[in-house]
């Protein structure tokens, strides 16, 4: 999407991160700032402000865009967590992760890091949103890799993102490397499935996962008994890193079985 009245954040990127120059540090291992399995669109274009800086919605079906869970690219300190009246970023946190990256998350919803923070990749840091002291903006996450006060062109996963045009990217984030695991996929009519702080529909929405979305199942949980695509079941799929609670019912999710894939949580 474009905002052609942001032009001002490209001034403001270096003074709200304070970096000074220092010799070149190979990048962290970044990752996409959402959960393992999500799909996001990543807006680029001529004219973005500041330059290489990316905006990520999610997909046309694929669930809602505001409020979604935003997560750490890669471990690190958190050095920034305001809401900035100065600049148009709204509700926004940096990531110091050494070597002179950071990583910037605008317009937030809310934030769920404090300053001096340590922070593990995958973790949660804050929830989509459009909040911004300056302009009107439609719900999307602007995020930028920072290196010594410039804004990089973005790499996920070691890949470089094609810019310049709208593209899906799928993330890998913290994705379930464990012996014991599982994947899986998620099957509904076409709506884009919750998911839950938990193992029943008693327990609060923490994000979505699209219809046709591969989950890595880290384990599974006893639960609430759901009737849905696949059958009645009363398993509940962990689709979260390890500590985190990100819970979807087996009978959406198309895993070869019947029983249990994974290990339980």
């Amino acid at each position: 999407m474009t905002h052609p009245s942001r032009r001002a954040l490209a001034l403001a990127s270096f003074a709200v991160l304070g970096l000074a120059a220092t010799g070149a540090q190979a990048a962290p291992n970044f990752q996409m700032p959402f959960a393992c399995g999500d799909t996001w669109v990543a807006n680029t274009w001529n004219g973005h402000s500041p330059a290489n800086s990316v905006d990520m919605n999610r997909p046309a079906g694929g669930g809602s865009t505001a409020g979604s869970t935003v997560v750490a690219s890669a471990a690190g300190e958190v050095t920034v967590s305001t809401y900035s009246t100065t600049t148009g970023y709204g509700n926004y946190v940096v990531i110091d992760h050494g070597g002179g990256w950071k990583t910037l998350h605008a317009h937030l919803q809310s934030r769920a890091v404090s300053v001096g923070a340590k922070v593990k990749q995958g973790q949660k840091i804050g929830l989509v949103g459009n909040t911004s002291a300056k302009y009107e903006l439609a719900p999307h996450l602007h995020y930028e890799q920072v290196y010594n006060g410039s804004v990089q062109k973005a790499k996920w996963n070691g890949v470089a993102l094609r810019y310049f045009e709208k593209k899906n990217y799928k993330s890998k984030n913290s994705c379930a490397t464990s012996s014991g695991g599982a994947t899986g996929v998620v099957g509904t009519s076409g709506a884009a499935l919750n998911v839950r702080s938990g193992a029943g529909t008693n327990y609060s929405v923490v994000d979505t996962v699209a219809n046709g979305s591969n989950v890595n199942i880290r384990c599974q949980k006893t639960g609430e008994s759901i009737s849905g695509t696949y059958g009645t079941s009363t398993l509940w799929n962990n689709i979260g890193a390890s500590g985190s609670n990100r819970y979807i019912p087996d009978a959406y999710t198309k895993t070869g079985s019947d029983g249990r894939v994974a290990p339980d949580c």
